[in-house]
């Protein structure tokens, strides 16, 4: 153990708050390269082997099999990370194997799916990405943040940034929609909010940027698949989130399933080498997909397990998750020349370097304190935290009449659906460590709202049996028992609340559909009770966009809900009453149907837009079907109103417009607004989207109060990427618009020379 005191003599007394440029200079730099002396080869390679948890550290040491090879793996230190080991018991046993029982103690990261909370749920991202509330993005990452510490986690494989366009993809649930610039900004917030200021700090945890890159682009809308886009595409729609958040201070990022332009990503040179650590400078680590380096050679770019650990190897990956290949073959590759050991060198550097950031090698158990475990989970500040993130997650699609807020009192209201009393599907997918059924119903939620009397009457069984993480949900296609009684309960109330939409397992990975209508016999059961009472508040819960179109002519009030988490109830409960006025903007467009899918604001125009009049069929468009969505994005409505008045633009300087306007609520209620800035470079060396959002606001506008709101659009806004990835800011005209979503508002122009 001489080698072992030596080593951690020098590994002592860091300023882990702050990463110098240079790294010769920077302190943590000096000890990796005190730590590098002393490894081999192999266990450089063993810092680049993540495992999953692989047996019951509470239970006999595994005999055989890959359990028992993984095990002796990390006893001699060739391991670098393990995943979905949590809980202080769990990491500290595993830890302390790799602290005490191998040569030279390095400590591992304990990597987890953290996606929107540990056990305290906040909404799915796409749910939080709708309340264009930056800073409570930012807390809700943070409540997570601080919870999956406390249970021993040191690293989330979160924020997903991809772009997603295509409502039939599942993982569109993780991510933040459809548009690069709100994309950006909340990839910024997540960043912030689980690393904070010091990744020293016991509750902060790394950050994994995903997937890296394309992933949302996938064709059909099918995960896994192939990804053919443009260098357009590439630069001005997928890329920009993944820069934002490398420029944000991000640690690790993750590589994706997809090929891109038919090469994987996990061996993508372009992509991680020449573009991430080259032109971004990331400094940190890239951690394949789960055994995404091994499905190089079922997508026919690798002939064997040491042909794809060789390419993923000089494509910069750095971590292999759980294809075991790195482990096996890296050596005898470096041995016979075809992997320079600079580059196993660079790849266990940037492992050991986000180590030593976390504060891992001063105190190996800093993330094990049981009692921080006890005190922190499910404090009562993370589920005030949630519920407000809750709150802003719910966009009101649909308020005819003003049925919506609820009287508080005298009222008869009829609860509805399955959903109404499920208390696991609200939790969504990527449920961390919460346990199932602990999310607060709606009508737990409404009955805190003791001046009413509730019916409740399920209607239809939306599943069959109960869903899970790997299995395909089974989906209630045919019963419809429960339509009579239901439509009873409907008929004698004066109001209907019903609950319709997708169970939390429908969207996530692998749950691709390619028909998002509300499953089920949930549309018949709504056509009955419309029929017996026509005061219907339609609350949808779901993990996607979801073709509503049917749905929306049948009801006067249509509530988005998504997949909100454990106070999925309490928030519901108090925007339909009017304790909360609802502030929510959709971050994806609802199509009209899935034939116009996938269906996004920031297109292009064709050469042939429009109409071309009396019948005549030689325009761009559907002969079945409008080519507009059903609710686009930015779109949401308030118990409030808002006008907007009196646009201007200035030019200060060159390169530089300041837009100002005045908006007005012209309601009797308080409420939110997000004003929305759009700009379209009207022409350009390459053909731009007919707009783009370049900035919002959300604000707070009292009842009768105007507020008078100005933008500045410089460089980063008036900008885009050519087709070689340069960033360039070309003169000519451009059209602004700001508004409350993406269709309508005040439009001016302005020419930038």
């Amino acid at each position: 153990m001489v080698i072992v005191a030596t080593a951690m003599m020098a590994f002592t007394q860091s300023n882990h708050s702050t990463t110098s440029a240079s790294k010769t200079s920077s302190a943590v730099d000096q000890r990796v390269d005190s730590l590098m002396a002393l490894m081999t080869l192999e266990e450089k390679i063993g810092q680049m082997n993540q495992y999953n948890g692989f047996w019951d550290v509470t239970g006999p040491v595994p005999a055989d099999g890959d359990a028992a090879m993984k095990y002796e793996n990390l006893r001699k230190g060739l391991v670098g990370s393990m995943l979905n080991v949590r809980g202080v018991a769990e990491v500290r046993k595993v830890q302390k194997i790799a602290v005490e029982e191998t040569r030279l103690g390095i400590p591992l990261i304990i990597g987890f799916d953290m996606i929107h909370g540990y056990k305290t749920m906040s909404p799915i991202p796409l749910a939080e990405a709708a309340s264009w509330d930056l800073a409570a993005i930012e807390k809700a990452a943070h409540i997570g943040a601080v919870e999956a510490a406390a249970a021993g986690i040191s690293w989330t494989f979160a924020p997903m940034v991809d772009i997603g366009r295509d409502a039939r993809w599942g993982r569109v649930m993780e991510g933040a929609g459809e548009d690069p610039y709100l994309g950006s900004k909340i990839a910024v917030a997540r960043v912030n909010g689980f690393q904070g200021n010091d990744l020293a700090d016991p509750l902060t945890i790394a950050a994994c940027v995903k997937h890296f890159a394309g992933y949302g682009f996938s064709e059909s809308g099918r995960d896994y698949n192939t990804v053919d886009i443009g260098t357009s595409t590439l630069y001005n729609m997928v890329l920009p989130p993944f820069k934002a958040a490398s420029d944000a201070g991000a640690r690790t990022f993750m590589n994706a399933f997809n090929v891109l332009n038919g090469i994987p990503a996990t061996g993508n040179s372009l992509l991680q080498r020449d573009i991430l650590k080259g032109e971004w400078g990331f400094d940190g680590f890239v951690v394949s997909d789960w055994g995404s380096i091994g499905e190089m050679i079922v997508h026919g770019y690798a002939a064997n397990g040491s042909e794809a650990a060789r390419l993923a190897a000089l494509a910069g990956s750095d971590m292999d998750m759980e294809s075991y290949l790195y482990v096996k073959e890296l050596k005898g590759l470096v041995d016979d020349g075809k992997v320079d050991v600079a580059l196993i060198n660079d790849a266990a550097r940037r492992i050991l370097k986000v180590k030593f950031e976390l504060g891992l090698f001063d105190d190996p158990y800093r993330y094990c304190d049981e009692q921080r475990e006890k005190d922190l989970t499910g404090h009562p500040d993370h589920v005030a935290g949630v519920l407000d993130m809750a709150k802003k997650s719910i966009v009101l699609l649909k308020n005819d009449g003003n049925l919506l807020p609820l009287k508080k009192t005298g009222q008869k209201i009829a609860v509805i659906g399955a959903l109404a009393t499920d208390k696991d599907s609200p939790i969504g997918s990527w449920r961390g460590g919460a346990d199932a059924n602990t999310a607060v119903s709606v009508l737990e939620g409404l009955q805190q709202y003791t001046g009413n009397q509730y019916n409740y009457s399920k209607g239809a069984d939306l599943v069959t049996e109960p869903a899970t993480f790997l299995l395909e949900v089974k989906i209630n296609e045919s019963d419809k028992s429960g339509f009579p009684a239901a439509v009873q309960a409907a008929g004698s109330a004066d109001v209907v609340v019903i609950v319709l939409g997708e169970n939390g397992f429908q969207s996530g990975e692998g749950r691709s559909r390619t028909d998002i209508t509300l499953p089920g016999v949930q549309t018949e059961l709504l056509e009955a009770v419309a029929k017996a009472n026509k005061n219907v508040v339609l609350v949808t819960m779901s993990g996607r966009p979801l073709d509503l179109s049917r749905e929306s002519k049948l009801v006067p009030s249509l509530v988005q809900a998504w997949h909100l988490g454990s106070q999925s109830g309490n928030a519901i409960a108090q925007v339909l009453y009017g304790d909360y006025n609802p502030s929510g903007k959709l971050p994806m467009s609802f199509p009209r149907s899935v034939g116009q899918v996938p269906i996004y604001y920031n297109h292009k125009s064709t050469g042939r837009p429009n109409d071309a009049g009396n019948g005549i069929v030689f325009w761009s468009h559907y002969s079945d079907e409008a080519n507009d969505p059903l609710y686009p994005f930015g779109y949401g409505l308030s118990y409030a109103a808002f006008d907007y008045a009196d646009l201007q633009v200035s030019q200060p300087e060159k390169g530089k417009a300041v837009v100002s306007l005045e908006v007005t609520n012209t309601s009797q209620v308080d409420g939110e607004e997000v004003v929305q800035l759009y700009l379209h470079d009207i022409a350009a060396s390459v053909t731009r989207p007919v707009k783009e959002l370049k900035g919002f606001q959300k604000l707070m506008i009292k009842a009768g109060e105007s507020k008078q709101i100005s933008f500045t659009l410089g460089k980063t806004e008036l900008g885009f990427y050519d087709n070689e990835g340069k960033f360039i800011v070309e003169p000519g005209e451009y059209e602004v618009t700001v508004g409350g979503s993406s269709v309508g508002g005040l439009s001016a122009r302005f020419t930038v020379k």
